[in-house]
């Protein structure tokens, strides 16, 4: 449709950490009911719709796999009322039927553009976009009054997680630990603390701790040349509860993991030479 793009997503569980392109207005919701999704650190039941302007980050946590929509307008929407996007994506909670509305307009839209005769003999990309816009103003309009979606909105908190992220991913050759990464972002290790709970739903320790466990793995991936080495250099001393821990997260023991990484014929201790 011109200017805009209609997604429906079948996901799995997983975390998500992504921005939002330039000059782009982005809207969500989910297709189905079931457990929630931890978006940008809040879980909710009720009905919802989330907001992202050019360039906005969001992060979530997806348990189960779920049903999501999401429309994609560019260039971005700025003159139909709706809220002010801001740093990282808004939520919002709506009424049941804006949400029962949105939800039947994208099934009948989907099953419309999947038959490109039906498109051209009785609608155009143009109608069915101003069709989703009536529908998108009409959620907002019924926007229902919550301070939980005051808090989700709030930046403070994202702004720290987010900070801690950036490092994170800067410098995966060492282990860092909550002392260190408080530090450099400037805040308490409370704080912090709180940041990752909100966002990710775990403790800043058990983070932290899952972060230097996939680094670990990483390495075992590549051909490390032992795992002893490798669970020392990222500050796993108590090898036996490593072991355990490992294999907990990853559903193999880190010598299997070694094992087959070696047994690859790419591997760079077993490549075979042409």
């Amino acid at each position: 449709m011109p200017g805009c793009e209609l997604n429906y997503t079948q996901s799995f569980p997983r975390i998500v950490d992504a921005q939002l392109a330039p000059r782009t207005t982005a809207i969500g919701f989910t297709m189905d009911d079931g457990v929630p999704m931890r978006f940008n650190g809040v879980e909710r039941d009720r009905a919802v719709i989330v907001l992202g302007g050019s360039g906005a980050f969001y992060t979530s946590v997806e348990e189960t796999p779920r049903r999501y929509a999401s429309v994609m307008f560019t260039p971005e929407i700025l003159d139909r009322g709706w809220p002010n996007p801001g740093l990282h994506f808004s939520i919002h909670e709506i009424s049941q039927r804006a949400q029962d509305l949105l939800r039947e307009l994208v099934r009948q839209a989907l099953l419309v553009t999947s038959d490109q005769v039906t498109i051209a003999e009785f609608a155009t990309g143009a109608s069915i976009k101003e069709t989703l816009l009536a529908a998108i103003d009409n959620a907002f309009a019924e926007i229902v009054p919550a301070r939980w979606a005051t808090r989700a909105n709030t930046t403070r908190q994202f702004k720290v997680f987010n900070d801690a992220r950036a490092i994170l991913a800067g410098d995966v050759a060492h282990p860092i630990y909550s002392g260190e990464l408080a530090n450099q972002i400037g805040v308490s290790v409370r704080t912090l603390h709180d940041a990752i709970q909100r966002y990710r739903g775990v403790s800043l320790h058990r983070y932290l701790r899952l972060r230097r466990l996939w680094l670990v793995r990483k390495q075992l991936l590549a051909g490390a040349p032992s795992v002893k080495a490798c669970a020392l250099a990222y500050g796993f001393w108590h090898l036996s509860d490593f072991s355990r821990s490992y294999r907990s997260q990853f559903g193999e023991a880190p010598s299997e993991t070694l094992a087959a990484s070696r047994a690859r014929p790419d591997s760079s201790s077993g490549r075979h030479e042409s």
